[in-house]
């Protein structure tokens, strides 16, 4: 077990670390470059998610108010046809009370 290498050995072997050495380090940067793809991604990712929730919050007032503009023509709506038929009623009733001979 106490065998000694020759020099050989020792400078194949050298090599052959350094070359492992080398082979990691381009490796590991790459992997560096990606972990700052992937960082730079997900602020991206986190700047996406509070601008949709300030549009779903603008959604949802322009909805209210939308539905405050649609209420308010429906009741004016309401309004002038309660008062077309309050006078067609009225002009009905007048009618049949002139036939009637009470006005």
């Amino acid at each position: 077990m106490d065998t000694p290498i020759t020099r050989a050995e020792h400078e194949e072997f050298r090599r052959r670390l350094e070359a492992e050495d080398s082979r990691l380090n381009t490796r590991l940067k790459i992997v560096e470059n990606d972990l700052k793809d992937i960082k730079a991604l997900t602020a991206s990712v986190e700047k996406l998610a509070v601008n949709m929730e300030n549009m779903m919050k603008v959604q949802e007032k322009q909805n209210t108010r939308l539905e405050e503009l649609e209420s308010r023509d429906g009741e004016m709506w309401r309004k002038v046809t309660g008062y077309v038929i309050t006078s067609v009623i009225g002009l009905i009733l007048g009618f049949v009370f002139t036939k009637i001979g009470l006005v």
